[in-house]
């Protein structure tokens, strides 16, 4: 046993080395076993993983919607609980200070502790969080309970898209992030649709319409954990819905450029040499200006609309158009960006286009309702969409097991987080009337940030693929992905 436990940490430090010594080009031709693995393991994964994302993402986001609700009446989460608006930007807040903090450890525990445990416990815990949320009464209660729920919520996003690493090559993670990703626009969709139906229990059974909604959208969570348990694959290496010449297959498909779950959890000496590879930090420069247009469409879309002249249950019910429409660009773009193998221009094209929307949005006259509803949609859709393929950029273009999860963690952590917390700040409740110039200027400036950065980090690869092809002396070689 000895002996066969040190030939697989011999096996794991070789690929390890390989890819990152002699870079094999992994594309190429699809066999039709290999096609037929790969929609059998999409019917198991995707659908699930996008689902836990939604149930995330909805009890992340409805605090926004919990604001409004039922606010002329004086019903609203605000008034019974006595905060200003200052203090719901540091409850909003403060769960982000948390995300940034547990993203990294949450990620190492992941592949510790396997990743259908660990998500099972995560969303099982955020979950009874958000059902506590329907019984907070001060500013105090909130706050504490929002920086609970951050620590919890932090590791999943991160550790979705590691997890998939284990199951997917480079050039088919773009699409497959997009929908887990996609299933946060359905969730405000959706999440606008739902607090409109809850809207009208105010008072049932003596509780407000807000508390209805952290309790009742709480509960799917909790429930679920227990089917991610045990219906969430772990590693191909040990699938037992496959067959072994599936599992053969899967392991061998992904041999140069996944992520194995037989390898070594993380040693300082991997921690330090993603700290130290610069071009990743261009990463996560362009995913902190993405994270701003996201956290704050996600948490202030809601206020967006009711400035446009929607009001109550009507302002709740009119943010489900961006959402929607942002669903379906994002899976478009996604696909695009893997087939064309072109991430960093689909990201900056469609981070261009968001920063349009944003831009016509802050120079428009206040009252110009429509057309500023208009620009919201644009808005979101390219703010949504640039994301999975920069996710899937990234991911793609490191080489081992424990510095794909670090580098993940730290773009969502580092990059991610502070964007998020900016993003809570600039939609000032001051300037409803006049149409949050300050919101959308910022998230302009940003995005079109992120258009340059993406163009900056494609002629990069392009410089060191170039590099690559002059010193391989005719070999075969993997190139970074665009």
């Amino acid at each position: 046993m000895a002996d066969q436990k040190s030939m697989v940490d011999m096996e794991s430090g070789k690929e390890e080395l390989s890819a990152n010594v002699v870079q094999y080009e992994s594309s190429g031709p699809i066999t039709e076993a290999e096609k037929a693995l790969r929609w059998k393991q999409d019917k198991r994964i995707v659908p699930l993983s996008a689902g836990i994302y939604f149930l995330c993402y909805l009890d992340r986001s409805n605090i926004g919607n919990a604001k409004i609700m039922n606010s002329t009446t004086g019903d609203d989460l605000m008034t019974e609980t006595g905060m200003s608006n200052f203090q719901y930007t540091i409850a909003l807040m403060i769960f982000l200070v948390a995300y940034g903090l547990f993203e990294v450890p949450s990620n190492i525990l992941l592949k510790k502790l396997r990743p259908s445990r660990w998500i099972a416990f995560l969303m099982f815990s955020w979950g009874a969080l958000t059902m506590g949320l329907g019984g907070v009464n001060s500013y105090a209660s909130v706050t504490v309970v929002r920086f609970l729920l951050g620590v919890f919520e932090a590791g999943l996003f991160p550790g979705l898209v590691y997890y998939l690493t284990f199951w997917y090559k480079t050039e088919e993670r773009s699409i497959r992030v997009a929908f887990i990703l996609a299933s946060a626009t359905l969730a405000g969709a959706f999440g606008g649709a739902i607090a409109y139906g809850i809207g009208h229990m105010n008072k049932a059974g003596g509780l407000s319409a807000w508390r209805w909604l952290f309790i009742i959208e709480g509960v799917p969570s909790c429930l679920s954990a227990f089917l991610v348990w045990f219906l969430l694959p772990d590693y191909p290496e040990n699938a037992k819905w496959l067959t072994t010449q599936e599992r053969d297959l899967a392991v061998q498909r992904l041999h140069i450029e996944g992520s194995k779950g037989h390898h070594k959890a993380m040693t300082w000496e991997d921690a330090k040499e993603t700290l130290v590879d610069w071009r990743l930090w261009g990463h996560y420069v362009v995913y902190f200006g993405i994270s701003t247009p996201f956290s704050s469409l996600s948490l202030f879309t809601p206020s967006i609309t009711a400035g446009l002249g929607y009001h109550d249950l009507q302002a709740q019910l009119m943010t489900v158009p961006p959402y929607a429409v942002a669903y379906v660009v994002s899976i478009l773009t996604s696909w695009s960006a893997d087939h064309f193998n072109a991430r960093g221009l689909h990201s900056a094209a469609l981070a261009t286009i968001g920063a349009i929307g944003f831009l016509a949005s802050a120079v428009l006259p206040a009252d110009a309702y429509l057309s500023r509803y208009g620009c919201l949609i644009v808005a979101a859709s390219g703010a949504f969409a640039c994301i999975p393929p920069l996710l899937g950029w990234l991911s793609s273009n490191i080489f081992s097991t424990a510095s794909v999860g670090l580098a993940i963690a730290l773009n969502i952590g580092l990059g991610g987080a502070p964007g998020q917390i900016v993003g809570v700040w600039i939609y000032k409740a001051n300037e409803a009337k006049a149409g949050y110039p300050t919101g959308h200027w910022t998230n302009a400036a940003l995005l079109f940030m992120v258009g340059v950065g993406c163009v900056m980090l494609r002629l990069y690869y392009a410089r060191r693929n170039r590099n690559i092809l002059r010193s391989s002396n005719g070999e075969e070689v993997r190139l970074f992905k665009y």
